[in-house]
Formats: C-alpha cells, sequence, structure tokens
C-alpha cells in the first residue's frame, strides 16, 4: 500500500519532468510553449463563465424556491413505492445541471439518512452512474460556438436516465 502511495504523489512530478527534458532535448522554447498554453486556457476559461454563472444562478433560484421540494411532494406516492426520499429526486435533477450541487445535496442525505442508508447509497450510485449533462453540453458548445446539437441532448438524457436505472438495480441488489 505504501508503494501505490508513493507512486501516487511521485507520477505528475515524473510527467512533468519527462515533459521538460522531452522539450529541452528537442531544442525547443518551453516557456513560450507554455505561456501560450496558458493564453489558450484563459480564453477558453473567459468564453465559458457567462454560461457556468447562469447554470449555478439558475440551480441556486431553482434551490432556493424549494422547486425540487415541491416536485418531492407532487411525487410522494411513487417515492415511497420506491423506497425513495424526495431528496434523492431532487439530486437525480439537480446532477443534469450541476455536480457540484448536486454533491452537497447528497451529502445532505448522508447526514440526514446516513452513508450506509439505501437513500445514500442511491444517491451515490446516481452521482456515480450520471453526468452533468445540460452543464457539460452547455460549457463544450459554448467555448466551441456550436449551433446545431442534432440528437446530444436526447443521447446525454438516454444515457442518465440509464445511469439512474442502474442505479436503482445496485441498490436493489445491496438492499
Amino acid at each position: 500500500m505504501n508503494l501505490i502511495l508513493f507512486l501516487s504523489n511521485c507520477i505528475i512530478p515524473v510527467l512533468i519532468l519527462y515533459i521538460v527534458c522531452l522539450g529541452l532535448t528537442m531544442r525547443l522554447n518551453i516557456f513560450d510553449i507554455f505561456i501560450e498554453g496558458v493564453k489558450d486556457g484563459l480564453k477558453t476559461v473567459a468564453g465559458i463563465i457567462p454560461t457556468l454563472i447562469g447554470l449555478l444562478t439558475a440551480v441556486g433560484v431553482l434551490r432556493a424556491a424549494d422547486v425540487f421540494g415541491y416536485l418531492g411532494k407532487i411525487c410522494a406516492p411513487v417515492l415511497e413505492k420506491l423506497a425513495m426520499a424526495p431528496e434523492v429526486l431532487s439530486l437525480m435533477f439537480i446532477k443534469l445541471f450541476s455536480s457540484t450541487a448536486a454533491t452537497g445535496l447528497m451529502l445532505d442525505i448522508f447526514t440526514q439518512y446516513g452513508v450506509d442508508s439505501r437513500n445514500g447509497w442511491l444517491s451515490a450510485l446516481v452521482l456515480s452512474c450520471t453526468e452533468s449533462c445540460i452543464y457539460t453540453m452547455s460549457i463544450y458548445y459554448m467555448s466551441q460556438k456550436i449551433t446545431k446539437t442534432r440528437w446530444t441532448l436526447a443521447g446525454a438524457l438516454t444515457a442518465a436516465v440509464a445511469g439512474i436505472g442502474a442505479s436503482f438495480v445496485l441498490t436493489g441488489m445491496i438492499y
């Protein structure tokens, strides 16, 4: 175990040293290449910040307005049959928009129901088996200025539903 920890601590510095040495042997101006990469990265960040702020604001407004709580109350009969807390349903919707907000909600679920509870397992598996597809699509498409998305959203939502289904199956196998 100590060997694995040692290797994991050394791998990135060794990789950086290897890249620098390779650049030096090829007689490249490493610092200028690094600066160009930083400039490109900052352009990308500047391009996606408005989208990121908009998505995070929308998720914050929905959480503050307790929209997901009302949705949980509407779906309460179905949730009881699935033995699932309303917060897990909220987590499934929030995960489509923001992984960070979903992680915060999952920590709330862990605090309220316990890490080893059915709701704890289900929420952890939902976060593991799904992607924040609305966020990812908006960031990638905004940064590349893609306007014709065709079937991307349908495919991403289908994959999210499949991941949620897999989470239920795996949780059912545990409980």
